[in-house]
């Protein structure tokens, strides 16, 4: 099914990346994406996307053109119904958001409903183009903000918000059913993300006040004490791995230093990752040269969180 997506506008090209988890992407808009996917239902677990469509049709960014377009589709609505349009910046089209509303909602078959309706359609102009949909999922982002670290039982500054460590696991491609490995995993948000996602993940670190603080946000994971150097895993027993390295400021880490703890836990990565597997690390500076010896370099992005830290994302196989 090709579907439509209403990006969030944080960081669009890890939005994009994010996306390849549920579908293939065939196309992208400013602020938009189009995508091939084969069961809709799994875009749910989507952190980066505000809105998943049905993509229906096409046109010029005008009220003219979506006017044809409409007579041309003839949509009948399967229940009550809303219209929705949406600009995204810079875009410019000859109609207010009202207008164009108004029209859409003259040109659907149907009962409209602006308060509680079966089906809402929109059209989000972008790029000088018109994208008309029918909404089949809205991302509750509202969730995240919700389940903020600090109301967790143990928190620990620092930490990834819980959108992120999202994202990062969708970046790995895991499924439920599969297992994720998190050799840093602090106080445990990534396992948390897999836990709402039925992934089956594993948790350690070298830290003990850290492993403390994850069996009481996570009384039923699996997690244990070990050197992310030197990981007690058979060759190749996990799907995934998704983990944001330590820093180094007030971190407890098992190796000499830090540098030497990038190079030997990053070659311990790739032994307990299955062929074909992907793994997501994140840290405060660009790992590559250490990587690419290691792995094919899928992607890399940078996600800037305040003016003395920006994260840096790679994803592996």
């Amino acid at each position: 099914m090709n579907l439509l997506f209403e990006l969030s506008g944080e960081n669009l090209p890890l939005a994009i990346a994010e996306l390849s988890c549920v579908g293939k992407v065939t196309r992208t808009e400013n602020g938009i994406a189009i995508a091939e996917v084969d069961d809709p239902r799994r875009t749910t677990r989507l952190a980066q996307t505000h809105v998943v469509m049905r993509l229906l049709g096409e046109c010029d960014a005008s009220k003219e053109a979506l006017e044809r377009l409409l007579d041309q589709l003839a949509p009948i609505a399967p229940g009550t119904f809303c219209c929705r349009a949406r600009k995204i910046h810079p875009v410019t089209v000859n109609a207010s958001q009202l207008e164009l509303e108004r029209m859409m909602g003259q040109k659907i078959r149907g009962t409209v409903d602006l308060k509680d309706p079966a089906v809402e359609y929109r059209a989000v102009f972008t790029n000088g183009r018109c994208f008309f949909g029918q909404v089949l999922q809205t991302i509750d982002r509202g969730s995240y903000a919700y389940r903020n670290p600090q109301r967790r039982a143990f928190f620990h500054p620092g930490v990834m918000m819980p959108l992120m460590a999202r994202t990062m696991v969708n970046l790995t491609h895991v499924e439920p059913g599969q297992w994720l490995c998190d050799p840093f995993c602090g106080t445990g948000g990534m396992l948390l993300e897999c836990e709402m996602l039925g992934i089956d993940a594993v948790g350690s670190d070298y830290d003990p006040e850290m492993l403390n603080g994850c069996r009481q946000n996570l009384p039923n994971g699996a997690y244990i004490r070990a050197d992310a150097t030197n990981m007690p895993y058979p060759d190749g027993v996990f799907d995934a791995i998704a983990t944001d390295l330590p820093y180094g400021q007030s971190t407890t880490i098992g190796a000499e230093s830090i540098d030497t703890l990038y190079t030997e836990s990053l070659k311990e990565i790739r032994r307990v990752l299955r062929s074909g597997g992907r793994a997501v690390i994140v840290t405060h500076k660009d790992i590559r040269p250490l990587a690419e010896d290691l792995f094919e370099i899928v992607g890399y992005y940078e996600q800037r969180v305040h003016k003395s830290l920006t994260r840096r994302i790679l994803i592996l196989a």
